[in-house]
């Protein structure tokens, strides 16, 4: 995880109708977005200890994230369908950028299966592993991996927990 110029994480919180999400990132872009941390210092804890020992402070600074906050905010408006923000995923593995690429580009209000994902990124048999890289994904929404739901239509899992991907999936219009 890298830092920006000046050698800092940047973090802000943004309030939802799904509860405070807080947001992360690094020059390169967001690495971090957290629906499970309620507090400030749950997130922090979350995010110094996914980063390693040798990872910069972590800074708040709501005025150098009001981009993604804002995106974030008009998603649940119902006013943002595709997020325009970078991304940071230079902590994960070649095959999970390869899952979080293909999963990026569902379009929003569809749900595709973690099989359609594996066919997807030329590993047909790979559907678990697919579920496994997505509870992985440091950047939920931005990153839709909520529209991903099991082969036989069914909700399918969520590191967030199914009620949470269910509220998800109801911002978009989908019911399951």
């Amino acid at each position: 995880m890298s830092a920006t110029a000046d050698g800092a994480l940047l973090y802000a919180r943004v309030s939802t109708p799904i509860g405070p999400i807080w947001v992360a990132r690094s020059h390169a872009g967001v690495v971090r977005i957290s629906m499970r941390s309620r507090t400030e210092a749950a997130f922090l804890a979350d995010l110094t200890s996914s980063a390693g020992p040798r990872a910069p402070r972590p800074r708040k600074d709501p005025a150098a994230m009001a981009r993604a906050t804002g995106q974030l905010a008009e998603y649940f408006q119902g006013a943002r369908r595709r997020f325009l923000l970078d991304v940071d995923l230079e902590a994960l593995t070649p095959f999970q950028r390869r899952v979080l690429g293909a999963t990026a580009r569902i379009p929003y209000g569809q749900v595709v299966s973690y099989g359609d994902i594996a066919k997807a990124i030329g590993s047909p048999g790979a559907s678990r592993a697919v579920g496994n890289a997505l509870g992985s994904n440091p950047v939920p929404i931005v990153i839709p991996c909520h529209r991903v739901v099991s082969g036989a239509g069914t909700i399918g899992g969520f590191t967030g927990g199914t009620p949470l991907k269910r509220r998800l999936l109801a911002v978009e219009g989908i019911a399951l």
